[in-house]
């Protein structure tokens, strides 16, 4: 997996989202401009396909920021 820089450029770039460097890394997922359900759903495939495996859209869903999110896909990678 990409180091967690790289994983906010990856997310901005393919959810096009405007994400303030690594602050927003720990926003809360809903505190984050533009942030809804389909995000979290783009957010799920994106993972799938960078990793090569599932990803539990339910431990997404527990998540509260985007560092929560790449810590429990960095754990299984």
């Amino acid at each position: 997996m990409l180091s967690l820089d790289g994983f906010l450029q990856l997310v901005a770039d393919d959810l096009h989202l405007e994400l303030d460097g690594a602050a927003a890394a720990r926003v809360r997922l809903d505190d984050l401009p533009g942030w809804d359900s389909v995000h979290l759903l783009r957010l799920v495939a994106l993972l799938e396909e960078e990793t090569g495996g599932q990803v539990s859209v339910r431990t997404v869903m527990e998540a509260r920021s985007l560092a929560d999110v790449y810590a429990v896909v960095e754990e299984k990678t």
